[in-house]
């Protein structure tokens, strides 16, 4: 058995230090970074690349709505040609950054408001779609499992990531909990190791309210920002050991 285990990165901006990127990059295989509208700036995200390919980490961009006071997790009413260049605009900036250190840019995944939006909107999705494919057309898309963004992307023939959450407690439809929410994040690791574990094994997770329900994914976030991810990484690593699962790098066209 193989996995995945991605972490948003690169969020830090000018003189505000977000999560802890250098212990976290020895345990991942890809990682998002940031594109400067939710965090990150320039710097930050060429420092994220440099880090990224000297770690072997496949490389996605994690474009947001422009909210870096809300840091990106606030609900936004956009037009469908604004959101068309925002996205275009951030995915073509790593893209050519990366670029520029002899990289590739592998996928793209939406960051926090933007993302759940996409997760139940046949519009926003197709929309953040059609901005990455008027950037490369060979980039994956990564969305949550299960949500109307698997669903339009597999339709589309979209190459799509299918994702899950280590660090976040789900409904029980198969969405994240509000973080508005008590509980909503995840930050014992052994819990969030389990249910890595069990994304793994049962393909399946815990609801809110104890439910089972069936989740389905390629890969496994970790969320850079979680004061808890170094912790939680390394309590990934023992279990993943333990039940004789191997982290698994995926290669760009896979």
């Amino acid at each position: 058995m193989t996995i995945d285990i991605n972490c948003d990165m690169g969020e830090s901006y000018g003189n505000f230090k977000i999560g802890n990127d250098d212990a976290v990059f020895p345990h991942i295989t890809s990682c998002n970074i940031a594109c400067g509208f939710h965090g990150g700036d320039p710097l930050h995200i060429e420092q994220t690349i440099k880090k990224a390919l000297a770690h072997g980490v496949r490389i996605g961009a994690h474009p947001s709505y422009p909210d870096l006071m809300g840091f990106g997790r606030r609900s936004m009413q956009l037009s469908e040609e604004e959101l068309f260049a925002l996205v275009k605009y951030q995915v073509a900036a790593v893209k050519g950054m990366t670029e520029s250190f002899g990289g590739q840019l592998a996928y793209v995944k939406p960051h926090g408001a933007l993302y759940n939006a996409a997760a139940s909107s046949i519009s926003i999705t197709k929309t953040i779609i059609k901005a990455i494919h008027a950037i490369d057309d060979q980039l994956y898309l990564m969305g949550l499992a299960g949500s109307i963004t698997e669903q339009i992307a597999r339709m589309q023939q979209i190459p799509f990531i299918a994702e899950a959450f280590a660090d976040r407690q789900y409904t029980d439809e198969g969405k994240l909990q509000s973080r508005s929410e008590e509980g909503a994040v995840i930050q014992d690791p052994f819990k969030s190791a389990e249910q890595v574990v069990s994304l793994i094994k049962e393909e399946r997770v815990i609801s809110n309210t104890g439910s089972y329900v069936p989740v389905k994914a390629q890969s496994i976030c970790i969320h850079g920002d979680n004061p808890s991810a170094v912790g939680i990484l390394l309590q990934i690593d023992q279990l993943l050991e333990q039940n004789g699962i191997e982290k698994l790098r995926m290669e760009y066209g896979e």
